[in-house]
């Protein structure tokens, strides 16, 4: 009998140390990959690498696995075990001795923990989070984790508004990859990609959404979500959500063919890899599509998906929000009572439950439908159909002042729209001409005293040099493609980095400078600068509101003194006057 039990406790301590195992360094780092790849695809299987990993004896593995776990729980709506697994994480990395390798893995954890607090909406406490792990990594020099902080922080600026400061961050990340691609395994640079050419999508989309007569900023989305797509092939989530929303380009285009196979090919992808979050979005953007070209019957059967799917799961987020919001209008047109009254109902009870946490993204539908309050029009259709008497009466009303309505603000949009048109063309022109007349009686100065002494000895040197037509041509052209990409907004835009960029030295480039734009280089930079302000504050109503120092910083200028003072050359006036004037 002694032997048979020592036998099983034996056994049962066995299992308990087998859970327990060593796991080496390459193998954590093929584990860290597998679990940050199924983030972008199956969150499951990223809880199972997780698991894998939390059987090691490492206390750096161990806090690694438990944050990687914690925003795997976050994305599938399990806020219990998502703080549970933080804290975790957090004990076991205080476990760990002072190193290098801990600074690196602090810097991870508070990655997650952005993450966690970005998706639950609280955007302060991500940036906050941002903001301390980025610390660590720049410590450590851990060159992808830097690049994470700064795409994450970029896209908290642009779900605030901060459009232009999105988008520069981020082509600045993205030529950060490019120059960095040696230290990306091959996986790792094509997710990085994936995923930085759906963020400037994504920007470039939000920003036309607010500026709609820009349609080259719909452009550009359109060409970073293909982009995306190119970069996604081996990233099930990434790839459907760059082809979502290239969908959603094509729609906004009215490019109704292309808009429509994008949103069946993104149906067949989603069911064939069991994501049936995606597969309720597609079916929304299906129906949207199909109501707005008055395709009521096939618009009904996406938004019966998109409900039933929500009602499964017992969600209630924006897509059964818009859904119901929909079918109400198309059971108004179709003039059943009892439907269109069903759906408003189901609309305004739902918008009262969740409007806190719906705030967001019902002003993002608000903006894209043309409305400003949703929830009166459905009120409208539930008290139109308490009187069903009046039905038909009421229904007539409402399309005249409907069509009425509707051509009044188009008109007034119209007529606003030229006269906004004409003024901004006559302060322009003025601007023009008063630009002219001031550049002639400007004194050249120097702005920087190590940029004169420089150009100074350079223009010593460019006395006796010569160089044949072709190559000043040469550096010329290179200098107009580095104009084109706005690279003169960066700080370190100087006569060293831009002869190293464009493969010259600096006498060459400064000769070149000198003979064929009549200028420094310090100069010529500082006209580009001062240019690119000049133009914004005349297009752009909120760059105008920008401090002296926000708008030096944002041409790359180091303090607001120098920037003003190389402003006030160019214009005659300072940079508060100017936006005043205008």
């Amino acid at each position: 009998m002694r032997l048979i039990i020592s036998f099983l406790l034996f056994h049962v301590l066995s299992i308990g140390f087998a859970q327990k195992t060593q796991i080496n360094e390459q193998e954590y780092l093929e584990l860290q990959d597998k679990i940050r790849f199924s983030m972008n695809s199956n969150f499951d299987q990223g809880l199972a690498y997780t698991k894998e990993l939390m059987k090691s004896t490492n206390d750096k593995h161990l806090a690694f696995a438990n944050g990687a776990a914690s925003y795997l729980y976050q994305l599938k709506g399990n806020v219990a075990k998502s703080d549970q697994s933080y804290k975790t994480a957090l004990q076991y990395l205080d476990k760990m001795p002072p190193s290098s390798e801990k600074t690196k893995v602090a810097g991870y954890l508070y990655n997650y923990k952005g993450l966690i607090e970005w998706k639950r909406g609280n955007l302060g406490k991500a940036l906050d989070n941002y903001q301390k792990g980025i610390k660590f990594s720049t410590e450590v020099n851990d060159v992808i984790q830097m690049v994470k902080f700064k795409s994450n922080i970029a896209l908290i600026n642009e779900e605030i508004g901060n459009y232009q400061l999105s988008i520069k961050n981020l082509r600045q990340n993205n030529d950060f990859i490019n120059k960095n691609e040696s230290v990306y395994t091959k996986e790792q640079f094509q997710n990085s990609k994936s995923n930085i050419n759906i963020n400037l999508g994504t920007s470039y989309e939000s920003y036309y959404m607010k500026n709609r007569d820009k349609m080259y900023l719909l452009d550009s989305a359109e060409y970073f979500y293909k982009k995306a797509v190119t970069y996604s092939e081996n990233f099930v989530n990434n790839k459907i959500t760059a082809k979502m929303s290239l969908g959603n380009i094509y729609l906004i285009k009215n490019d109704l063919v292309n808009a429509e196979k994008t949103y069946f090919d993104i149906l067949f992808l989603s069911k064939q890899n069991n994501s049936e979050q995606l597969f309720q979005a597609a079916n929304y953007n299906l129906g949207d599509l199909y109501f707005w070209n008055k395709k009521y019957d096939k618009a009904l059967v996406c938004f019966g998906k998109v409900d039933s799917i929500s009602l499964k799961n017992k969600t209630l987020d924006v897509s059964y929000l818009k859904s119901n919001y929909l079918q109400a209008k198309i059971y108004n047109l179709m003039n059943e009572p009892e439907q269109a009254y069903k759906h408003s109902k189901i609309y305004l009870d739902s918008y009262e439950k969740s409007e806190t946490k719906l705030r967001d993204e019902a002003l993002e539908v608000n903006y894209k439908l043309g409305l400003e309050d949703l929830g009166t029009e459905m009120v409208t259709i539930q008290e139109k159909y308490k009187n069903e008497v009046l039905l038909n009466k009421a229904l007539r009303v409402f399309y005249v002042l409907l069509v009425v309505g509707i051509i009044f603000l188009l008109v007034k949009n119209i007529r606003d729209k030229n006269k906004a048109h004409k003024k901004m063309n006559a302060l322009i022109e003025e601007f023009k001409a008063n630009l002219e007349k001031k550049e002639n009686e400007v004194i050249e100065e120097v702005v920087h005293e190590k940029e004169e002494l420089e150009d100074v000895q350079l223009k010593k040197e460019n006395v006796n040099l010569s160089i044949d037509e072709a190559k000043e041509n040469k550096i010329v052209e290179k200098l107009l493609a580095l104009e084109s990409k706005l690279e003169y907004l960066n700080a370190d835009f100087t006569l060293p980095y831009v002869a190293k960029k464009i493969k010259t030295n600096t006498t060459y480039l400064s000769y070149v400078v000198n003979k064929r734009f009549g200028k420094s280089f310090g100069e010529y930079s500082n006209e580009l600068k001062i240019n690119y302000v000049i133009n914004e504050m005349i297009t752009n109503h909120m760059y105008r509101k920008y401090s002296t120092q926000a708008i030096a910083e944002s041409v790359g200028f180091k303090n607001a003194v120098s920037f003003a003072k190389s402003f006030r050359k160019r214009t005659g006036v300072s940079p508060a006057q100017f936006a005043s004037n205008i």
